[in-house]
C-alpha cells in the first residue's frame, strides 16, 4: 500500500489530487495530509541513501571514481545533461503576517536537474548532414523557438510571418540524433557544488565514465560548465545548439527589417551549424560596430545589447560550437532531453500556488527523479526497506 501511496504523491500535481485517485481508483481512503506526510518521510529516506552513496563515492581514489563499477557495463555514448528548474519554497519560521506580505516571486528558487542518458549512435567518416536541416530555417518555428527560450524576438507585430514560406524540399537533409536507450534522472534544490557531486555519483554508478564515447551538453551558464570542469573535464564540451541559435537570430534582427535580418540569420546559423563559429564573430563584431558599443543602463532588449550579448556568448563558447565534428563522433548537439525532463519535474514541483518547505522541496525533487528514471531506483529501495524492516539480510555465495 506504502508504495502505491509514493507513486500517487509524485505524479499527481497535488497531494489532493493524489488522495482523491487512491480513494477512487484503489479504494484506499488517504486524507490528504497523510499522503503527503509519508511521501515527505520517504523522499527523506531515499535522500538519506542517496547522500551515502555521494559520500562513498567521493570517498574513493580517484583511479576508481574515473572507471566504472565491478559488473557494471559502459553505454555505448555516455551522455551528461545538466540545466535547470524553478519552484518556490517558503519559510516556514518567518512570521505569517511576513509570509503574506512577500511577493509571490520571493518565494522562487532555482532546483537543478541532471540527466544520465546511454545512447547510440554510428560514427562517420564525415558529418553525416552537413546542411542545416530546413526546420531551423522555418521563420514562423523559428520565431515561435526564440520566444519561448528568449522571451522575446525583437520582431515587430507588423513584421511577424504568418505563413510558413515554401521550403526547397529536393534532397532536404535529415539530422539523425542519437538513440536514447535508458535515462537516469537527479534533481536537487541544493548548491551546485552538491548537485555535481550527485550527478557525478549516479554517473559513475552507470559506468559512463568508462564509455568509449563521452559527451557533456548544456547551455552557456557558467555554474553548468563548472559542473563539467570539476567532474566531467574528460567529457567531449558541446554547447546546446539549440540556445546558440536564439542569440544569433536576436543578433540578426537587430536594428534590421525582418527580411533583412533574416537574410542574415541563415548565413550565420548554417556556419554555425557546420562549426564555423569565427566567421560569425567576425560579422557580429562588425555590426557591433555599426551599431556602437552598449552602454551599460541600455536595455536587454536594445539591438546594441542584443548583439553585444550573442557577440560575447559565441566567443566565450566557441570550443564547444564544433557541431560538424560532434555530428561526425555521433554524439548530441541538443539539450533536449534535459529540457523535456525538467518539465517533467515542473508539472510535479512548480506552480504559482504551490509553496514546499526546505525539505520538502528536496524529498519531492528526489522521488519525481527516481520515478522518471528507466533504471527503476525504486524497486531496489522497496526490497532493501522490506529487508531492513524484517530483519532480513541478502546473503551471496562465496565465490
Amino acid at each position: 500500500m506504502l508504495a502505491r501511496v509514493i507513486y500517487a504523491g509524485t505524479h499527481h500535481p497535488s497531494f489532493e489530487r493524489a488522495s482523491q485517485a487512491l480513494q477512487h481508483l484503489a479504494d484506499l481512503p488517504i486524507p490528504t495530509k497523510q499522503v503527503e506526510r509519508l511521501t515527505q518521510g520517504i523522499g527523506t529516506e531515499r535522500c538519506a541513501e542517496r547522500d551515502v552513496a555521494v559520500a562513498a563515492y567521493q570517498a574513493l581514489p580517484l583511479v576508481e571514481r574515473k572507471a566504472a563499477p565491478a559488473g557494471v557495463a559502459a553505454p555505448t555514448v555516455a551522455v551528461v545533461q545538466v540545466d535547470g528548474g524553478r519552484l518556490q519554497i517558503l519559510d516556514r519560521r518567518a512570521p505569517a503576517e511576513t509570509a503574506a506580505a512577500a511577493e509571490p516571486t520571493s518565494h522562487w528558487r532555482e532546483d537543478k536537474v541532471g540527466l544520465l542518458a546511454g545512447m547510440t549512435s554510428m560514427v562517420s567518416a564525415a558529418d553525416p548532414c552537413p546542411t542545416i536541416p530546413e526546420h531551423f530555417v522555418d521563420p514562423l518555428r523559428i520565431l515561435r523557438l526564440t520566444r519561448d527560450i528568449k522571451g522575446s524576438t525583437g520582431v515587430s507585430e507588423g513584421e511577424t510571418p504568418t505563413a510558413r514560406p515554401d521550403l526547397p524540399t529536393a534532397e532536404a537533409p535529415v539530422y539523425v540524433a542519437p538513440h536514447l536507450e535508458q535515462r537516469s534522472v537527479v534533481a536537487t534544490h541544493h548548491d551546485v557544488h552538491r548537485f555535481g557531486e550527485m550527478v557525478a555519483e549516479a554517473a559513475w554508478a552507470r559506468g559512463f565514465y568508462a564509455a568509449e564515447r563521452r559527451a557533456f551538453v548544456a547551455d552557456g551558464s557558467s555554474a553548468n560548465w563548472g559542473v563539467w570542469e570539476r567532474h566531467f573535464s574528460n567529457f567531449t564540451p558541446i554547447v546546446d545548439f539549440i540556445h546558440a541559435l536564439t542569440y544569433v537570430f536576436n543578433a540578426a534582427l537587430a536594428g534590421r527589417s525582418f527580411t533583412e535580418g533574416w537574410t542574415a540569420y541563415t548565413v550565420w546559423i548554417g556556419q554555425v551549424w557546420a562549426g564555423q563559429i569565427e566567421p560569425v564573430i567576425a560579422a557580429l563584431a562588425q555590426r557591433q560596430v555599426e551599431l556602437g558599443p552598449a552602454a551599460d543602463a541600455e536595455p536587454e532588449t536594445s539591438p546594441r545589447q542584443r548583439v553585444a550579448e550573442a557577440l560575447s556568448y559565441l566567443q566565450n563558447q566557441r570550443e564547444r560550437m564544433r557541431y560538424a565534428s560532434y555530428r561526425q563522433q555521433g554524439l548530441p548537439i541538443t539539450s533536449s532531453h534535459i529540457e523535456s525532463t525538467i518539465k517533467q519535474v515542473n508539472q510535479r514541483v512548480k506552480g504559482s500556488e504551490k509553496f514546499w518547505s526546505e525539505s520538502g522541496a528536496e524529498a519531492i525533487l528526489q522521488l519525481r527523479a527516481d520515478t522518471l528514471s528507466e533504471t527503476d531506483p525504486l524497486t531496489g529501495f522497496w526490497q532493501r526497506r522490506q529487508a531492513a524492516a524484517t530483519g532480513q539480510r541478502r546473503h551471496r555465495h562465496a565465490a
